[in-house]
């Protein structure tokens, strides 16, 4: 979902118990100066979802430069990073960039990323 979705609510009705927000967006402007605007967007989606009883995923476009800002936002279960650590992994060896994605994790301060 965007971050902007209005339909959270929808989701929940109609049975979801997680939603994955489409990170394009924040891809986008990382590193420019409105990334920190786009960010607050993403935050205040999964803070709506998870007080609606939502679980919050996200993914599309994290890397080993953005993803670290990115899990600031608290609670998201779940990244999909797979297209960005098997790219990585094509140039640093997979051991290599997975144990790079790792220490990024490690430091996220959501929970059971």
């Amino acid at each position: 979902m965007d971050a902007d979705s209005t339909h959270l609510e929808t989701a929940k009705e109609v049975g979801a118990d997680r939603i994955e927000l489409y990170t394009e967006l924040y891809a986008a402007a990382y590193g420019s100066d409105k990334a920190e605007t786009v960010l607050e967007q993403f935050a205040l989606a999964a803070k709506t979802a998870q007080e609606i009883g939502l679980g919050v995923n996200a993914g599309h476009d994290l890397n080993l430069e953005n993803l670290g800002r990115f899990c600031s936002i608290p609670n998201v279960l779940e990244v999909s990073i797979g297209h960005a650590l098997i790219s990585h992994a094509l140039e640093l060896g997979l051991f290599s960039a997975v144990q790079a994605y790792l220490s990024i994790l490690n430091q996220c301060n959501s929970p059971g990323i």
